[in-house]
């Protein structure tokens, strides 16, 4: 019987082990690049749907797939998806052409009837709820930098999709993770709950906190992403009013141990969430973690065609 396909939506589909299998792909991956890549998809077509701007994500997907053998199309989002054609249409209609589905939108809906719609795999590059290959970016850096098995990261700044899925990936790793942020910011109630359910399981522990400055305490690496995220733009003044107490700064760094990592996803407004003091500092890891989308998108390609 053939085996399912598999996709990768939100990482809560993912167990601990493949995360971490394929954290370790990646760094072999990137030990070996263009010397050994598996060409898994020699011969195969991915098609990415982009309804949002992109630096990283299309480059290190493009690189990715091309390093493993392939042909990336970029669609951006001329297709008009959900309006001049239905998502479940579009689906249909790809699953006959290409092999994987590549899809950075606004509704995480999309992504989600991409999947159900269509029998090749589907890979979320970011959508409003949730950003996995990020998360997996940040955890392979994080590896790289700090031998910790028990890492302490807290996340400063609003709980939008980065914060949510290195929450997932904290949870199921076994980190410790807290979400500092204004009140009317904090997780929505229903998936910080299944994330305590998987921390019970992984012995980590999730908290919320208001406190910038007592939170960083002990903290293994501190991550911030824009207040203002694609969409919100309508926002911008309040957003902007309610998280200046909330920016990663020479401050909230001094009262974290001397070493603290420093992540931001990017792209960073610089001199709101984060300080260029900051985002340029030696305790800054974002540059990496940047480089690490392209390894960890090829690994996730790897598990996925394999």
């Amino acid at each position: 019987m053939a085996s399912a396909k598999k996709d990768l939506l939100t990482l809560l589909e993912y167990t601990p082990d493949e995360i971490r299998q394929v954290i370790f792909s990646a760094e072999e991956l990137k030990k070996n690049r263009l010397s050994s890549d598996p060409l898994v998809f020699r011969n195969k077509t991915g098609v990415m749907i982009f309804e949002k701007p992109s630096l990283r994500t299309r480059i290190t997907f493009e690189t990715a797939i091309n390093e493993l053998g392939g042909h990336p199309i970029n669609l951006n989002s001329e297709i008009g998806m959900g309006k001049r054609e239905s998502v479940e249409d579009v689906a249909r209609n790809l699953e006959r052409w290409v092999h994987l589905i590549i899809a950075r939108t606004f509704n995480q809906q999309t992504v989600e009837k991409l999947a159900a719609y269509s029998k090749i795999p589907v890979i979320n590059a970011l959508t409003d709820s949730f950003h996995p290959c990020q998360a997996l970016a940040f955890a392979l850096t994080l590896k790289e930098h700090v031998n910790e098995k028990k890492a302490k990261i807290v996340f400063i700044g609003d709980s939008n999709n980065v914060c949510n899925s290195i929450m997932i990936l904290s949870a199921k790793l076994g980190y410790d993770f807290t979400v500092v942020c204004p009140e009317r910011y904090e997780p929505r109630k229903e998936l910080f709950a299944k994330c305590q359910e998987i921390a019970r399981a992984s012995g980590s522990e999730l908290n919320v906190s208001h406190d910038p400055f007592g939170s960083v305490k002990n903290a293994t690496a501190i991550y911030t992403d824009v207040w203002t995220s694609m969409g919100q733009e309508r926002e911008e003044e309040r957003r902007r009013n309610d998280f200046s107490p909330f920016q990663v700064n020479s401050r909230v760094l001094s009262h974290a141990p001397a070493g603290v990592l420093v992540s931001h996803c990017l792209p960073a407004h610089r001199g709101e969430e984060i300080t260029s003091e900051i985002l340029d500092s030696q305790n800054s890891i974002a540059f990496d973690e940047a480089e690490n989308r392209l390894h960890v998108q090829k690994a996730i390609i790897v598990h996925l065609f394999s």
